[in-house]
Order: structure tokens, then sequence, then C-alpha cells
């Protein structure tokens, strides 16, 4: 993130275990959402999905918010997908 001058706002240890209601909270302040799992990549529409679907679509096998999880303006980027993080952080 350096490289890119990119400012991270908050760092969360993935000790702390966040779930459904974390997930959702984040959806609520989002436009778009990118969830990658594996090789899979999905774009769910915010404005025509259901928040809790979007939200666990977001957690992981133990119900924990997948990582690495980001928020650049109103795009939630959950997973890593490298390109969907160059679409994004350009």
């Amino acid at each position: 993130m350096g490289a890119r001058n990119i400012h991270i706002a908050e760092q969360v240890p993935a000790s702390r275990k966040l779930g459904l209601d974390a997930a959702l909270e984040l959806v609520a302040d989002a436009d778009e959402l990118i969830v990658a799992k594996g090789r899979k990549v999905e774009q769910i529409p915010l404005g025509k999905t259901d928040p809790k679907t979007a939200a666990a679509a977001m957690l992981g096998p133990t119900g924990n918010l997948r990582a690495p999880t980001l928020k650049v303006g109103r795009t939630l980027i959950v997973g890593f997908d490298e390109d969907s993080y160059e679409r994004i952080l350009g």
C-alpha cells in the first residue's frame, strides 16, 4: 500500500474476530461489493441484494469476515483478487 501512497485508516488484527454484525455495518455504507473466494470473483449489486445475503457472502466458513477486506470509498473488496485490486486501487 505504501508504494501507491494509500493511507490505511484502520487495520484490524486477525485475532479480532468480526462476524455478521460487522459485515452488515460495512454493507450499509457501501454501493459496490466484490467478493473473491479462491479463483471465483463475484460482484454483488448492493442496491439490488438483501443486506443479509450480501453480508453472508463476506463471511468465511468459520462465520468470520474474510481477509483481506478493503473499503475504498463506497466499494468493498473482500478476499484477494489482483485484477479487482488493480481496478479499484489503480
